[in-house]
């Protein structure tokens, strides 16, 4: 085993989102749970991913700590034993190194995203291990791994087209309102109806660096001052809509209904005296087919955006294969750190148990030597053993990482009896 690494995970593949969100941490408890973990139950290289498709647990131990991760976690979010039973084959329990190692670049890359290739996710990783970090449970494995993770990244950015275009059709909408506002200065833009698309929209917009006058409608006003308040938008009473459409640029629509709301004549009242773009997200459609009649408007519906959101996907899932060979590359490389860290500490003992004999040995001939003789014994043998430990550490290095690196440790450790040697000089 190179490492004993493994990872509890609960993801969107097989966990609906009414338990996905009763699972869910936000960074408070996501640093209280880091502490539990790492104080409470002794794990370390930790570290704890939670959004809105997944919660999972990294962490190094002997044996699988997973029950106990999950009644943890359980008894943070005040769910009852029973309940959490219940959530046990929600829960995929990753209990090797190779597994977890997998996975976590998978997740991180996007590649086990519900949208391929997702952006978000990278970040999001980041920022659980600088939690990870602060509470001071990520060890030396963690750190390397992590620092492999934003570097595989990087190059995935960087040679292949994994992460162009927007494939998601959120993201895709965004798109389309930068690319019709692109000449518009700091535009004018309006959310009306909360459906899932059009909540996602508004958190694209709060996260975007070229909106800055975004403003949510929704006949619930409760439900806008929280999606507001997550995002950090504005929010217009329903009853004041009309006056909304007339200031904004553009006006995005995601209401639930059979008829649609938005009409020919609505639209006209409005006295369109510039251009006004209308983005539909609504299946069945919420802005009538003849509002783009209207002088100066222009009307795009869920196809147009969907078209352009596939077309991305495609060229993503054809940079798939590359992907995965920059990450089997990556995982290679951790692989033979992490055979060089199983070899460490016996040659730290080859190198202790060795500098002893020459110590004994000099010890024996010091009084028989003047002092010029003593030191240049002294580093004649020190260089001799330098000389011959290093031809013999790099030997070790390359067959533990040609062959079963823990069974030559054990064989080196019974031959050389370094049991019995101290760790170091």
């Amino acid at each position: 085993m190179l490492h004993p690494f493994k990872a509890v995970s609960l993801s969107f593949k097989k966990t609906p989102l009414a338990i996905r969100e009763l699972i869910a941490l936000d960074e408070t408890a996501c640093r209280r749970f880091l502490h539990i973990l790492h104080h409470d139950l002794g794990l370390s290289d930790l570290l704890v991913l939670s959004t809105c498709n997944r919660t999972e647990v990294y962490y190094a131990a002997d044996r699988d700590h997973s029950p106990a991760i999950i009644e943890a976690l359980a008894q943070l979010k005040g769910i009852t034993d029973t309940d959490i039973t219940e959530y046990y084959p929600y829960f995929d329990l990753l209990n090797t190194y190779e597994e977890a190692v997998q996975h976590l670049f998978e997740v991180a890359m996007g590649l086990d995203a519900q949208v391929v290739g997702d952006l978000q996710i990278s970040n999001q990783v980041k920022t659980a291990y600088q939690w990870s970090a602060d509470a001071d449970a990520a060890g030396p494995f963690l750190h390397r791994l992590l620092h492999t993770v934003f570097f595989t990244n990087k190059r995935v950015q960087q040679e292949t087209s994994f992460r162009d275009g927007a494939a998601s059709t959120a993201y895709a909408a965004l798109e389309l309102v930068e690319e019709l506002t692109a000449d518009v200065a700091n535009p004018r833009v309006l959310v009306v109806g909360l459906g899932e698309i059009g909540a996602d929209v508004c958190r694209h917009l709060g996260d975007s660096k070229v909106f800055q006058n975004v403003t949510i409608c929704n006949r619930t006003r409760s439900k806008a001052d929280a999606l507001a308040q997550e995002c950090g938008l504005k929010v217009l009473d329903f009853e004041q809509l009309v006056a909304g459409m007339k200031d904004a640029d553009v006006v995005i629509s995601s209401i639930a209904r059979d008829e649609p709301f938005f009409t020919h004549d609505m639209v006209e009242r409005l006295e369109v005296l510039s251009y006004k773009f209308f983005i539909d997200l609504s299946v069945p459609r919420s802005i009538a087919s003849d509002v783009e009649q209207v002088p100066g408007v222009l009307v795009y519906n869920i196809d147009a955006i969907q078209s352009k959101a596939s077309a991305a996907l495609e060229q993503r899932l054809a940079a798939v294969p590359h992907v995965r060979a920059i990450i089997a590359e990556s995982i290679a490389g951790l692989a033979d750190w992490a055979k060089d860290m199983l070899v460490s500490p016996l040659i730290q003992r080859m190198k202790a148990g060795l500098e002893q004999l020459r110590q004994e040995e000099l010890d024996r001939h010091q009084k028989k030597l003047s002092p010029e003789e003593a030191k240049r014994l002294d580093d004649i043998t020190r260089n001799l053993m330098q000389k011959v430990l290093k031809q013999r550490v790099l030997q070790l290095k390359a067959v533990c990482r040609r062959n079963d690196a823990e069974q030559l440790i054990d064989v080196l450790s019974e031959l050389f009896d370094l049991e019995k040697q101290p760790a170091s000089a």
